[in-house]
């Protein structure tokens, strides 16, 4: 085997836990070079795992996708994966991330979830750059994963995990860390992925790789912790150059492109939004919240103590932890507060009481479910009692101790939480009487705390996101604040900015590298091709880490459609059509269905696909690299 490009080990590890079999399959430097890493490379590893390896070689390639992907992201063939990235390992802060790519369970689309940690490190180190895990254990197992530069052999094992099984994400962690010590370093599920709630997340010192259900992939295969902790390095290409940049880089984190970060955290955003009228309020009825201020950081930190962390690697240290009694004499505990579970637990539940959100943001931390899901769907779930679609009386809007119990049970799957574990798509689809039309999601992931109809080039982000609707694939709300357009009344000139922020966030999901250093550059992507060049060795233009970008956006497309995506998927809940905003600053907003239309007919075409969202066969092509596969795409 070639000797891998700097940056890189050149090698995945593909793990089968049916057949408890291991074994190291090769990347092309082609591959690399073309997909990059974290949500890029795990793309690529998707597609490759969806194709029929058949009875080859072990060193012979499997085909790409000569049959469809999974039809169900629970079964036991279907893969997840955990992948690193040139990056990790090097002095560039915010890079020690990595991603977990897997089919989503809640959407059936593919779902990239990404994370800082330790984990990231420890996870190169063991000399590839990335994990893939097929199968399903016969019972509660953890995967170690040791490879040590003096033993043969890959270094996998499975170990017995029914003592942790049923134990929440602290409980799970620190009883890992005792058996294994601390060289290794853990992603665990609480009991919400082990009860297969289709928004478990993936868990590792403290930090969350949370939507799209990827606890439910790992419990779906008996998999309650991956450990991973070895002593291989990769080199990089130019490494004094490549210091130097990383102590400017350092040096503008610090600066103030990141100063709201550092000093109220996401949060912060919460007033800012309320002012605008861009606040998700009562499950979307409203967007504004007239309590907003008693959740406001500098409120709740007059009576919650409040301490600063970093992510590993980090020079920002945007993670602000509130401290909530823990009851019955118990130790204060930290709580980890980001502007999305405070929106989600607070003005999308019409609650205002800072305990009850924070208690919300640590029961899903320690159960393991994306708090952005559990939010939304506890609110539609309210909003479904209200209107006496369900019969549950005590579930009302504003209701505190309603909202703890409701998510007790999702995570359990008992009572009313069996049906809102399958997220808001799901169960609306079983509770019909028009709550399909007030359900928020789009390809069934909950939209997070941005107001489609009064930011209406996030409303397209939204609509076509290929993971569903994310703010974080889709920074379309950059172009709503900017002062180029008409955030109430967008139309087709918002897609190429539209267009550009998705680029970037694909760039920066596949490096990977924390979003928030986008305030430090004045040339994200030239900044971002000068990263990897340094780290690779190879001459990296702006020009092709823009179409690299674009690759993996339409690399994510393809996917999709193999699992049966149609055009009517990018569209928003009927809700922002014709219910206009009632109240606020954005007052009387609302969609208009043929704009956001147009909008996407623009942005399709814009993207070399058809009008509909099609991908052309040349495409397909260009992105897979063989020709057999246009069978499937129109």
């Amino acid at each position: 085997m070639s000797a891998a490009p700097c940056g890189y080990h050149g090698r995945y590890l593909r793990i089968d836990l049916t057949a408890r079999r291991a074994e190291a399959v090769a990347l092309s430097a082609d591959v690399l070079r073309r997909f990059i890493g974290g949500a890029g490379l795990g793309t690529w590893l998707l597609l490759q795992e969806g194709a029929d390896r058949g009875a080859s070689a072990p060193d012979q390639k499997p085909g790409f996708l000569k049959k469809p992907g999974f039809s169900d992201a629970l079964a036991p063939e279907a893969p997840i994966a955990f992948v690193f990235s040139p990056l990790v390992g090097s002095p560039l802060t915010t890079s020690a991330k990595f991603a977990v790519v897997a089919q989503s369970p809640l959407t059936g689309r593919l779902n990239d979830s990404l994370s800082s940690s330790h984990f990231a490190i420890a996870g190169k180190k063991t000399g590839y750059d990335a994990i893939v895990i097929v199968g399903a254990a016969d019972s509660p197992t953890c995967l170690a994963i040791e490879p040590d530069r003096n033993t043969p052999g890959d270094g996998v094992r499975l170990e017995d995990a029914t003592a942790v099984w049923g134990k929440t994400i602290s409980e799970t962690a620190a009883a890992l860390q005792t058996e294994f010590g601390s060289r290794f370093r853990t992603a665990v599920i609480g009991p919400a992925g082990e009860n297969l709630v289709r928004f478990a997340s993936v868990s590792h010192d403290g930090r969350h790789a949370g939507r799209g259900g990827h606890g439910a992939v790992m419990g779906s295969k008996n998999l309650k912790a991956v450990a991973v902790c070895g002593d291989r390095t990769t080199n990089f290409a130019h490494p004094d150059e490549l210091t130097q940049f990383a102590k400017e880089l350092s040096r503008l984190s610090m600066g103030p492109g990141t100063a709201k970060y550092r000093e109220l955290g996401t949060v912060s955003n919460l007033l800012t939004f309320n002012r605008l009228g861009t606040l998700p309020t009562r499950n979307f009825q409203q967007s504004t919240f007239a309590d907003a201020n008693r959740l406001s950081p500098e409120v709740v930190s007059q009576t919650h103590a409040r301490t600063r962390e970093s992510c590993a690697a980090c020079t920002i240290g945007c993670e602000h932890i509130f401290q909530l009694k823990g009851g019955n004499n118990a130790a204060d505990v930290g709580v980890r507060m980001e502007y999305e579970n405070l929106f989600a637990f607070g003005p999308l539940c019409d609650i205002s009481d800072p305990d009850a959100v924070l208690a919300a943001s640590r029961l899903c931390d320690e159960w393991g479910m994306d708090t952005i899901s559990a939010g939304a769907t506890v609110a539609f779930a309210m909003e479904c009692a209200e209107r006496g679609l369900i019969d549950e009386p005590q579930l009302r809007f504003g209701d505190g101790e309603a909202l703890l119990s409701t998510l007790k049970q999702i995570g359990a799957r008992v009572g009313i939480g069996e049906l809102l574990s399958q997220g808001t798509r799901a169960a609306a689809a079983e509770i019909g009487g028009g709550a399909e039309d007030f359900a928020p999601h789009v390809k069934g992931l909950e939209i997070p705390g941005y107001e489609p109809r009064a930011l209406q080039a996030m409303a397209l982000g939204f609509a076509v996101g290929t993971r569903g609707a994310d703010h974080n694939r889709s920074g379309a709300y950059q172009v709503d604040f900017s002062e180029e357009f008409d955030r109430l009344n967008a139309g087709p000139d918002v897609v190429p900015a539209a267009i550009e922020t998705e680029n970037e966030a694909a760039a920066l999901d596949s490096l990977i590298l924390c979003k928030f250093l986008r305030g430090v550059f004045d040339d994200q992507m030239s900044s971002m091709a000068e990263m990897l060049s340094l780290v690779t060795g190879w001459n990296v233009t702006t020009a092709e880490l823009t179409e690299t970008a674009a690759r993996i956006v339409s690399a994510r497309k393809l996917y999709n459609i193999r699992q049966g995506w149609t055009p009517a998927e990018d569209t928003l809940p009927s809700r922002f059509f014709s219910e206009a905003i009632p109240t606020g600053a954005s007052a009387g907003a609302i969609l208009s269905i043929e704009k956001l239309d147009a909008m996407i007919r623009s942005y399709n075409l814009a993207r070399g696909w058809s009008e509909e969202g099609w991908l052309p066969d040349e495409m397909v092509e260009s992105v897979c690299g063989k020709p057999e596969l246009t069978s499937r795409v129109r």
